[in-house]
């Protein structure tokens, strides 16, 4: 008997990617209080976007990789400027 498979994809770490296509569409989040906003809720803040294919938060920072530049200029347009968490991104 098969059991059920989850359809949740997990998202990679790697946002580092020293291809050049790759770096145009991946959004680099500044001012993140990362005390209280962890990677999961990052990811599904900027998912509204596009396809997030590599995830990485840092102390106070974090960067998001999507599958293409137009879904990161998107996630730049909508996220700027948004207070999380009681921090300016």
């Amino acid at each position: 008997q098969a059991s059920k498979m989850s359809l949740k994809v997990q998202t990679s770490n790697i946002t580092n990617k020293n291809d050049p296509k790759s770096i145009n569409s991946r959004v680099f989040i500044g001012n993140l209080n990362t005390a209280v906003v962890k990677k999961s809720d990052v990811e599904t803040i900027f998912s509204k976007y596009g396809r997030v294919v590599g995830c990485s938060v840092h102390k106070g920072y974090a960067f998001v990789q999507y599958s293409n530049e137009r879904h990161a200029r998107a996630a730049v347009l909508g996220e700027n400027g948004r207070v999380l968490a009681g921090q300016t991104l």
